[in-house]
């Protein structure tokens, strides 16, 4: 192995050198360059160029890296405050094949190796000095001379009478031959870290832009905007969520004003004002597994239900639905998100704050749901409590939220509580948050799910797990040594023995 690899390597930089100048040049075959081939294509124990066949010459990261210093912007737009898509005009050297016009569709096939892979560059045009003939572009980084296509394109090209001859071409590119990443790249401040990606709501583009970036925010909004057929507005988060109403204020940084907005996640359609209301479409995933874990005639209280990404599921796969949100905007268009997708008569919705609905609505129908007649009763009741900032605070007022003969383990609703953790550990941070606010051990009967990864260092996990009776039922002393627990749930880690100490809640 080391002796193959240090020939690979030293060609590798013979390689990355070469092609650096070639790009400063913007020269396509240097002498130097055609040197270098020449003594590879004689060199023993070495691949040979013009006839390789599967072989890469580099690893995908080099060819990446080389195509972006060819296909790059000019170097004159570093610093660009304010978007001037004229600047961006420039001219590189690349490699062609001139073939008749009623042979390029069956040759371009043959040439898909050879060919320039360039989105936005068009791989056949017309020939400025001949209109019968088509120029067929070329990958400027593999084409160099006629001996670099292979043996069976040889025998293609003979096939149909072209010559392998290759010309150079002076191809014009401007801003819209450049993907939003290289515009970027090329205006911030060299070494910067470059936003490209973004969240996407409707016709919005949601960014997080880092303070470096901020001086630039009006040129990456209309960049966004330009690269990403459908954005008209590009927005920038500019504090933190709030956790009252979930919203946070947001600065338009191109593009339209309007913030209503429509989605469609999960087969499932929602309307809002986005500037008003959460939305999060990396949850799409979570809306998704929480849906999968409910069987039809379960019943479902959503907490903090926002504009109904779990509860309009739920309610279409025949479950009965308590929603509940604090914010009159969510609360408004949760109404009409269940009315748009037909659960509007399976959906209770509630505008309270949670910790009244809780104590409330959701307690009233617990009493009904776990009373005498439980035992008959087949279906599930799940709590889900999605505030991952302050959710966990709400877990007390679960205690002693009922009064009466406990139900049987099985029947006790299951939670689904969201928390956020910078943790080494953060399942077992979340797990202890939970336990400290329950006062109770909850080893045997929860799991913690990773959700996503929200910042460095920063995980959103969703404990799951089964509210014990000693915690629900008021005036309840439990002998956990002797007590029936409830089923225990599918974990992550390794469980722990059960608490064995006698426990009092009042």
């Amino acid at each position: 192995m080391r002796i193959l690899w240090r020939p690979f390597g030293f060609l590798r930089r013979l390689l990355k050198v070469e092609s650096c100048r070639i790009t400063e040049s913007e020269s396509l075959i240097p002498l130097a360059w055609k040197s270098l081939i020449q003594k590879l294509g004689k060199a023993p124990g070495i691949f040979l160029w013009h006839q390789r066949k599967r072989f890469s010459t580099m690893p995908e990261i080099e060819t990446s890296r080389r195509d972006s210093e060819l296909f790059s912007p000019p170097s004159d737009v570093r610093g660009m405050t304010k978007l001037d898509r004229t600047a961006f005009r420039k001219t590189v050297t690349i490699p062609v094949l001139k073939v008749r016009k009623e042979i390029v569709n069956k040759l371009i096939r043959s040439l898909k190796r050879a060919a320039l892979q360039r989105p936005g560059i068009k791989r056949v045009i017309e020939d400025p000095e001949d209109e019968e003939s088509r120029l067929i572009m070329l990958d400027p980084y593999k084409m160099f001379t006629n001996d670099s296509f292979e043996k069976a394109e040889l025998s293609i090209l003979k096939q149909l009478n072209v010559s392998p001859q290759i010309s150079k071409y002076n191809l014009e590119l401007t801003y819209e031959n450049f993907k939003s990443e290289e515009i970027l790249r090329a205006v911030l401040p060299e070494g910067q870290d470059v936003t490209s990606g973004f969240s996407r709501v409707g016709h919005i583009a949601h960014l997080n832009l880092r303070d470096h970036q901020l001086p630039f925010k009006h040129l990456i909004g209309q960049v966004m905007i330009d690269k990403n057929p459908g954005i008209t507005s590009a927005v920038n988060k500019i504090n933190s969520i709030d956790s009252t109403y979930r919203n946070f204020q947001m600065e338009v940084l191109s593009g339209e004003e309007n913030m209503m907005t429509k989605v469609r996640e999960n087969n499932y359609t929602y309307e809002f004002d986005f500037s008003k209301v959460y939305w999060n479409p990396r949850l799409s995933t979570e809306h998704s597994r929480i849906t999968e874990l409910l069987k039809p005639g379960d019943v479902l209280f959503d907490v903090f239900a926002g504009v109904g990404p779990f509860a309009i599921p739920a309610a279409k796969k025949n479950c009965t639905v308590f929603a509940n949100d604090l914010n009159p905007e969510s609360y408004k268009w949760l109404l009409h998100n269940c009315k748009l997708n037909k659960v509007d008569k399976k959906v209770k919705v509630f505008n309270l704050d949670g910790r009244d609905f809780l104590q409330g609505p959701l307690r009233e129908e617990l009493m009904q749901q776990l009373g005498p007649l439980s035992k008959e009763r087949k279906h599930s009741v799940h709590i889900v409590m999605n505030l991952p900032a302050k959710a966990i605070e709400f877990l007390s007022a679960f205690k002693s939220l009922l009064h009466g003969q406990p139900c049987a383990s099985e029947l006790l609703p299951t939670v689904h509580c969201y928390s956020f953790s910078k943790d080494a550990n953060p399942a077992k941070d979340v797990q202890q948050q939970a336990e400290a606010v329950l006062g109770i051990s909850l080893d045997v009967c929860s799991s913690v799910h990773l959700v996503r990864n929200v910042a460095p260092n920063k995980e959103m996990l969703c404990i799951t797990f089964q509210i014990p009776a000693a915690i629900l039922y008021k005036n309840q002393t439990l002998n956990l040594e002797n007590h029936e627990d409830p089923p225990p749930l599918k974990r992550q880690r390794t469980d722990k023995a059960c608490s064995e100490e006698k426990t009092t809640v009042v």
